[in-house]
């Protein structure tokens, strides 16, 4: 959990800041928050550094995928992550910061803006998270059987809700729903000459553009509890199911209030701060946005929430049961998405 989602914490000291120490930071921050997940793994996001030591988020539009994000909602989530993680390095790096959302009404781009007030002290959990920020990957292999604690879904609520969203546990008289609402999205898009031709361009990229899911991070179909989205269109997946069957997976919801693009934004910093404290756990983590990505699938989410909240992203939480590592992560250059200012 970050302190300073809204107000900014006291200060441990009462030393300055140098303003070419705080644009080193955000050089670093801007940097870690390249490990963020994003839908596709398109990286949709670019950050500017100064003037005035200002670290400034913006969303890069050519990389929305329209076919199943018409609207952005899924760009926004991922921007969100990429802001908790920075948030997070900056934390850890021990900056007081302060952060306005969608700054200038005018540009609707410009997501948020990141100024460092003070000096803090980070707590022990922020550096656990940070530092399973660096090992995080999406496992799209089947979970093993052995459950989630229940004390720890707990606290994930908690960690949730520290950064202003909500979690569903979905329950066992549920799957049914989750698991049809999942299949038939798949069975539709793949209808849908549009989301073929973006499934293809965000799965089979040329090495140098690292970025996307290459057929490496695929899975093999298997048996599950829901599906998982098919991303070796036409071609061999790299990674076996495995012996689980996701028996003993948690499926959570990362929902709040409504849509609207601050909503949006922070359901992203939540699931952010989900999965970091899950890989700090041990966990293996895989984002599911199938079930939102269009409207009545996402109607039959808001159904599993009874209808009190938005439904931003579904996660599959549980303990891996393959123990073979995954293959590397694949990231955006720092040069490609940080811009300096004077």
């Amino acid at each position: 959990m970050i302190p300073n989602r809204s107000t900014a914490p006291t200060a441990t000291d009462g030393s300055a800041v140098s303003t070419a120490e705080v644009r080193a930071a955000f050089g670093v921050a801007a940097t870690y928050a390249l490990l963020a997940p994003s839908v596709f793994n398109t990286q949709p996001w670019r950050w500017r550094i100064g003037p005035g030591a200002v670290l400034t988020l913006r969303a890069d539009r050519s990389r929305q995928v329209h076919s199943i994000d018409p609207t952005r909602r899924l760009l926004l989530v991922s921007c969100g992550a990429a802001l908790h993680h920075a948030r997070l390095a900056l934390a850890v790096a021990g900056y007081r910061t302060e952060v306005a959302r969608f700054p200038h009404h005018a540009d609707p781009d410009v997501l948020a803006r990141i100024t460092v007030t003070g000096r803090l002290e980070p707590d022990p959990e922020q550096l656990r998270q940070h530092e399973a920020g660096r090992r995080r990957r999406t496992d799209r292999r089947a979970f093993g059987e052995q459950p989630v604690a229940e004390s720890t879904l707990r606290r994930f609520r908690g960690v949730v809700e520290a950064e202003g969203a909500f979690l569903h546990l979905v329950r066992d008289d549920q799957m049914p729903m989750l698991a049809v609402a999942t299949a038939n999205t798949a069975a539709a898009e793949l209808e849908d000459p549009a989301y073929r031709t973006e499934l293809r361009r965000w799965t089979n990229r040329p090495p140098e553009s690292r970025d996307g899911v290459p057929a490496a991070s695929a899975v093999r179909p298997g048996p599950r509890r829901v599906p998982i989205r098919e991303h070796a269109l036409g071609g061999t997946p790299g990674l076996e199911v495995g012996e689980g069957t996701d028996r003993g997976a948690t499926y959570a919801i990362v929902f709040g209030p409504g849509d609207t693009p601050g909503d949006l934004l922070t359901g992203g910093e939540a699931l952010s701060a989900l999965l970091l404290a899950a890989v700090a756990e041990g966990l293996a983590t895989a984002p599911l946005s199938d079930p939102v990505e269009l409207e009545w699938p996402r109607w039959l989410m808001r159904n599993l929430l009874a209808e009190i909240g938005e439904p931003y992203v579904v996660v599959r939480l549980g303990f891996a049961a393959d123990p073979d590592p995954l293959p590397p992560v694949l990231r955006l250059e720092p040069a490609d998405v940080i811009e300096y200012a004077d």
